[in-house]
């Protein structure tokens, strides 16, 4: 190779050192940029799957044969782009991206958190860096800039301090206000267009459902931190809040509602107030399914383009777009959120797989932020960089902090900004419940197949957050299936047309099996809804397309043409069907005559002779292992995709219903015994029925760590001992429940408000 080619591949001068210029240097230090700027996405993809040696080639070639007009030029800063506010901190302990503040569940003394932080101003002209805070034990995260660019809102642990806690501060590093307070971790702020703020708060006293770190989730407060209320009810994690034009909050969602436990951190929006929450992008498939899960279900979705993306994150509307520019993070978690730089157009909604394009080919950048509606700050390890749209970048800053472990976070250019519409108040804080009204609940995504008048009614159910967690699994829960816990509501009527109006408990994560004539589930949301107190929520369906209108056939729908429904709960049925303690005594009158230790029929085991651990801790029944794994009679989402096919979970595909029905050796249970065990199904299916089982404890002898959290959560007194104080962990548990429960304004301490319980 001659020097001018090898010039032409290092897009620099020929008077570079000859040693600089060889191949593999070529290869390793810009085989990216040349590799992006190929001339079609048909040879980018044949450039990919080449061997290194045809990779060379290629590259070679491509420059020889007159690459010099393709040659990209460095992105330049916009107008106005002059300073940018960033902080800095090192890597936390913990690899999951949502685990970088409170503590470990099984060791309060072990914190999740780095020590070391600042808050600092860069002239990008000069390269001077002011310090406006540093803490070098304390922590600095996540600043936001006021609409007039005057003063930064930002999360603080101040040194000596265990929790982070919302602060502001001008930009000349005066001023320094603290917003928060409390034995919580307030994160991720950004200021709403009333000058109210939005953010992540671990003030919901709720656990990570398959890790060690508290749970934080959406609330808002006043512009000086008072009045905090929350958004949402969701039982594991949400993140990164920012506000698009129309007003709208724009976050990552994470859920886990019987289907993958890996795959769905995606993206969703709620209006200011909590209202009208809606998926935005994501959602209905995983993105990259661990290979051990997809090799287990055959469950395998490729987004061609976004390849092992699982959590989407630091989202930020575009502006002059309609676009959105997120961090795709290719494993369910990565240091501090690493991943692709990935932009998304939302016009062709929720599901399309191409309205994702990733702008780069590494995995290492964190925190967009968009300077022009084709350039965006970004972050990777101590430098921040301006990348355009074609994946191009050009560095800009490299931290020159002594310290080597500090990282750049957050880069977000010091200049004021246009405030965003403000949506109309759409909660009435006084009222229990919201209404729900579904237009035709045959319609939808993934309804083929579905006769009108077919679903007779809705199975209305809770899901349930858990009050600690040690675990990295399951924990006797379930086996590979339910995280969470799943209450037993109860049922809402459809009307002859599909149409369905009703109440539901406000600020509750609660969702839906549609039922037929027989009570047998149709279809099973596998995602939650929350409904704010006044609310008025209207659906198509079940997940209709967001790109279309319904089709209604009259003018108005049955439903409404009186008032709504409320929830009428299941006579003699527990709100939480348990195996251990409801469904194993059904097989041992019906089935262990022929499935037992002594007799064995068939290989298979229903007694509960003996059990099992699951993940080394929680407690399984051998009979059910023998059911869900290795027969496989329960049909549920276990790491299966979002929004599965019509009566393909629940009690409509479960085999373990043809057993109890009479034609499996004439075994017929009694009309309770089979509601108990359709509910079951259709509620998760879980092993046990409490979160007191989990790191190794029992309903008699729940861990310490349980006891613990339930002291901190003030359910369980101060003086509490186990083994000298009675305990009963399901009564417990729906006391803690109770707490997380929405009061309206006025309502007495421990009344019961809510019209569905």
């Amino acid at each position: 190779m001659n020097d001018s080619v090898r010039a032409k591949c290092f897009f620099l001068k020929e008077d570079l050192p000859k040693n600089q210029l060889e191949r593999g240097a070529i290869l390793e230090n810009y085989e990216a940029r040349l590799a992006d700027n190929l001339p079609s996405r048909v040879m980018h993809e044949f450039y990919n799957g080449a061997s290194a040696n045809l990779r060379f080639i290629l590259i070679c070639l491509f420059l020889i044969l007159g690459a010099d007009a393709a040659v990209p030029q460095d992105p330049v800063l916009p107008e106005g782009v002059h300073e940018v506010i960033f902080s800095t901190r090192p890597y936390g302990p913990d690899n999951h991206y949502y685990a970088n503040f409170g503590y470990y569940c099984q060791d309060p003394e072990q914190k999740v958190y780095p020590q070391g932080g600042s808050l600092c101003r860069l002239d990008l002209q000069t390269g001077e860096v002011t310090d406006l805070l540093n803490d070098p034990t304390g922590g600095v995260r996540d600043p936001q800039l006021y609409y007039n660019g005057r003063k930064v809102l930002f999360s603080y642990r101040k040194s000596g301090s265990e929790h982070y806690h919302l602060y502001e501060i001008n930009i000349d590093g005066s001023g320094l206000v603290q917003l928060t307070d409390g034995p919580y971790d307030d994160v991720e702020p950004t200021y709403l267009p009333d000058d109210e703020i939005v953010f992540c708060s671990t003030r919901c006293n709720r656990w990570v459902m398959c890790w060690k770190v508290p749970a934080a989730i959406l609330y808002r407060c006043g512009p000086n931190g008072e009045n905090i209320r929350a958004l949402s009810s969701n039982a594991v994690t949400e993140n990164t809040p920012s506000v698009l034009p129309d007003g709208r909050i724009l976050y990552t969602r994470w859920e886990y509602v019987e289907r993958s436990q890996l795959c769905y951190h995606h993206l969703w929006t709620i209006n200011p107030d909590g209202t009208g929450q809606m998926t935005y992008y994501g959602n209905m498939y995983p993105h990259g399914m661990h290979q051990n899960i997809a090799r287990q279900t055959g469950n395998v979705v490729d987004y061609n383009n976004v390849p092992g993306a699982v959590a989407m994150l630091d989202a930020k509307p575009i502006p002059g777009t309609r676009n959105v520019i997120a961090i795709f993070s290719p494993g369910h978690g990565r240091k501090e959120h690493q991943g692709y730089v990935t932009v998304i157009d939302p016009r062709k909604g929720p599901d399309d797989q191409t309205s994702a394009r990733r702008i780069h080919s590494a995995a290492g950048w964190r925190d967009p932020f968009p300077v022009a509606k084709d350039r965006f700050l970004v972050a990777k390890e101590r430098e921040l960089h301006l990348m355009d749209e074609q994946g191009h970048t050009r560095l800009l800053h490299r931290l020159e902090d002594a310290r080597p472990h500090m990282r750049l976070h957050e880069p977000i250019p010091l200049r004021s900004r246009p405030r965003e519409r403000k949506p109309s108040e759409r909660t009435e804080p006084s009222k229990a419940v919201g209404r729900m009204v579904l237009a035709d609940v045959t319609v939808g995504r993934n309804m083929e197949g579905v006769q009108p008048g077919e679903i007779k009614k809705l199975l209305v159910l809770e899901q349930l957050p858990g009050p600690f967690h040690v675990s990295p699994g399951f924990d006797g829960i379930s086996l590979w299936g339910a995280f969470t816990l799943m209450r037993i509501v109860g049922t809402v009527p459809v009307e002859p047309d599909g149409s369905a109006y009703f109440e539901v408990p406000a600020l509750r994560s609660v969702f839906f099996v549609a039922l037929d004539e027989n009570d047998l589930s149709v279809k099973k949301m596998q995602s939650f809804v929350t409904v704010q107190p006044g609310e008025v929520l209207s659906c198509v369906g079940c997940h209709e397309p967001r790109t279309m209108t319904p089709n209604l056939k009259q003018s108005a729908l049955m439903a409404v043409g009186r008032s709504p429904s409320k929830i009428e709960p299941i006579p003699d049925m527990p709100q939480i069907i348990d195996f251990r303690r409801h469904i194993q005594p059904i097989l041992d009158q019906h089935c262990v005559e022929c499935h037992s230790r002594q007799r064995s029929d068939g290989n298979l085991r229903l007694d509960a002779g003996r059990s099992m651990a699951s993940h080394g801790s929680g407690r399984v029944l051998t009979s059910y292992v023998e059911l869900v794994r290795r027969l496989g009679e329960i049909a549920d989402g276990r790491n299966a995709h979002g929004n599965r096919a019509p009566r393909t979970m629940g009690s409509s595909a479960a085999k373990l219903m043809q057993r109890i029905d009479g034609s499996h050796y004439d075994v017929k249970v009694s009309p309770h015994e089979n509601q108990l065990v359709r509910l079951w199904l259709d509620s998760g299916a879980v092993a046990n029925g409490t979160y007191a089982i989990m790191d190794g404890g029992t309903p008699q002898r729940p861990s310490p760590n349980y006891i613990r959290e339930m002291k901190r959560y003030g359910v369980l007194p101060e003086d509490f001992q186990l083994g000298r104080d009675p305990i009963d962990v399901y009564a417990l548990d729906e006391a803690y429940w109770r707490t997380l429960w929405h009061r309206p304004h006025g309502a007495i301490q421990g009344a019961a408000t809510n019209t569905s319980e």
